[in-house]
């Protein structure tokens, strides 16, 4: 008359599957090396600082020939998206101190 149980023992043993897979990948995340960390999070500054630069170069050039100024707000917008990449880095600093911290 019901298979209402038989659901739910099925579903029971989907939740407990999925429970074992979520720990094992916390595990496997909490056993990282410290090489590997020092280097996620030198690849992370790296492309942050560079896709700053990058961005604001990109931004500078078009406008420049879109208004043609040509080099002046290239040189600008180099600088503004340094300092977004130097902005960006710090927030992540910060981020990575308060995982420390916890």
């Amino acid at each position: 008359m019901q298979k209402l149980p038989e659901d739910l023992l099925k579903l029971q043993e989907r939740i407990e599957k999925v429970q074992k897979q979520v720990k094992k990948s916390e595990l496997s995340n909490l056993n990282e090396s410290e090489f590997a960390r020092s280097s996620r999070i030198g690849f992370r500054i790296g492309a942050e600082l560079l896709s700053g630069v990058l961005a604001g170069a990109a931004i500078g050039y078009f406008l420049d020939s879109w208004l043609e100024t040509k080099p002046v707000l290239l040189v600008a917008f180099l600088f503004f998206g340094g300092a977004a990449g130097i902005l960006n880095v710090y927030r992540f600093a910060k981020s990575e101190e308060k995982k420390q911290g916890d």
